[in-house]
């Protein structure tokens, strides 16, 4: 069983993962030549939706939907949540669900993904330059990152 580090990339193709990757270097590149365009592009990662918070909303707005045609319309509409929950199960336990191939196609990247771009801007902004100077080492770690 896949690591959650590593569930939904390794579900997904290649091709996919590695444009991703490129995406978040060319990303970096761009920032670290407009350092001016940091604080913009820290603040977008920070409402970026990954791929988890994509499926939950999907998963919940199609087992309402099933709930509330299933109670008012026919009762053959509970099994889109039955469905939908069994998906959402799978995906919590292997890391792929029908959904993930089509949210990766459509650019939505792990919250580890997220996090290699927003940590790679820090470093180029100099968040983590005094950890090598300062004699509390695990302090000014804590520190570069916000806590």
């Amino acid at each position: 069983m896949p690591s959650t580090f590593d569930r939904v990339p390794a579900h997904t193709s290649e091709e996919i993962n590695q444009q991703i990757q490129d995406d978040i270097r060319n990303r970096v590149r761009h920032c670290a030549a407009h350092p001016d365009a940091i604080p913009r592009r820290l603040r977008e990662l920070r409402d970026e939706w990954d791929i988890e918070r994509a499926i939950e909303a999907n998963a919940s707005v199609l087992a309402f939907t099933g709930v509330i045609l299933g109670a008012t319309r026919d009762s053959r509409w509970f099994a889109l949540p039955a469905l939908v929950t069994a998906f959402l199960f799978q995906h919590a336990v292997q890391g792929w669900c029908p959904p993930v191939p089509v949210l990766r196609r459509m650019g939505f990247r792990t919250a580890h993904e997220i996090e290699q771009e927003r940590t790679a801007l820090k470093a180029v902004r100099g968040d983590f330059n005094a950890v090598a100077t300062e004699q509390d080492k695990p302090g000014a770690a804590l520190s570069a990152v916000g806590l």
